[in-house]
């Protein structure tokens, strides 16, 4: 799916060779090009509000809903799109190409999920478990998992969408998996409760979506960037404020207000959840974010060397988040 908007004024593209490599030349853009890391559901209607926000103020867009994770990182190295979602810590660090995250979108406040043959997390030792992507935030919550506790997944299956997998439980097709805080209030809300334990998880404030881009492209095009983290700020601040917000910003035009009427109808109760459970930053995230996943991703074997070590300016861009803040 993709919704496009497009400027009148043209775009000159091209390319320059650098190093051998045929590379994309970081230009003034006329129309940013987000890659999504998944198709639009509930969990991106606030993204899609402050989009609407930004559009508002001059900026104009276009997105593309990869598969997974992997392929929206790829899609940002490449050039072929502009900004992406995701926490691209490992391919920072061995990538050339200067990738920066500038804001953070939400938390990696996921839990593990399994059929009542499992009672805690040391259960799983040796067990299947089910994932969201490889690389992505459930593998690494996974990854820390083991290395906190001295356990050891079995085989690790991926399906994108916290949903599928809810979908994979409820068909027996997995006795374990991790999915996010939406699905696990409604997988035990439901009918079907009984069936399933959500294990005791112990907090995680590192991000599991935040958005990202070349340094280059971001000072090329330092008017869009801004207009779309101020987009963002305000929409995450009074989200914290009144997250009935959400829902009475939700273009019905828009891919957010394409979606079912049960699930549009479960919007406020979703946005209030998320908002009592801290999965939203209301400052974008920031410095307290970045220090918080270094740390978070170098356990998870995301990053090589001793966090301490590492300087956050390698991996956030900080500037558009500063000025939206003041």
């Amino acid at each position: 799916m993709k919704h496009l908007l497009r400027k009148t004024t043209a775009w000159i593209a091209g390319a320059v060779m650098a190093g051998g490599l045929m590379l994309p030349a970081l230009a003034e853009a006329d129309t940013i090009k987000i890659a999504l890391a998944e198709t639009p559901s509930d969990e991106l209607a606030a993204f899609f509000v402050a989009l609407e926000r930004a559009k508002a103020n001059g900026l104009d867009y276009e997105w593309t809903a990869f598969s997974d994770e992997e392929l929206a990182i790829q899609a940002v190295l490449s050039g072929q799109m502009d900004i992406g979602f995701g926490t691209p810590y490992a391919a920072m660090q061995r990538s050339r190409a200067p990738i920066r995250i500038i804001f953070q979108l939400s938390k990696l406040k996921f839990f593990p999920v399994t059929t009542t043959k499992y009672e805690e997390l040391e259960d799983l030792d040796g067990e299947p478990i089910l994932l969201h992507s490889r690389g992505g935030g459930t593998d690494s919550i996974a990854n820390v998992i083991e290395e906190r506790l001295g356990i050891e997944f079995g085989e690790r299956s991926y399906v994108p969408g916290s949903s599928n997998r809810v979908a994979a439980l409820l068909g027996g097709q997995a006795d374990a998996t991790i999915i996010d805080l939406s699905n696990t209030n409604k997988l035990m809300r439901s009918p079907e409760a009984d069936r399933f334990n959500v294990l005791e998880m112990f907090e995680v404030e590192a991000s599991d979506e935040a958005l990202f881009a070349n340094l280059d492209w971001i000072q090329n095009n330092e008017e869009d960037v801004q207009i779309f983290v101020d987009a963002l700020l305000s929409t995450y601040r009074d989200m914290h404020e009144d997250p009935t917000i959400i829902r009475r910003e939700t273009n019905p035009d828009g891919p957010i207000g394409q979606l079912p009427e049960q699930i549009l109808g479960e919007l406020d109760g979703f946005y209030g959840d998320a908002v009592d459970a801290g999965l939203y930053s209301k400052d974008g995230g920031g410095r307290v974010a970045a220090n918080a996943d270094l740390e978070w991703y170098s356990a998870a074997g995301q990053l090589e060397g001793d966090p301490s070590d590492l300087n956050i300016e390698d991996f956030w861009y900080l500037a558009p988040l500063d000025n939206a803040m003041n």
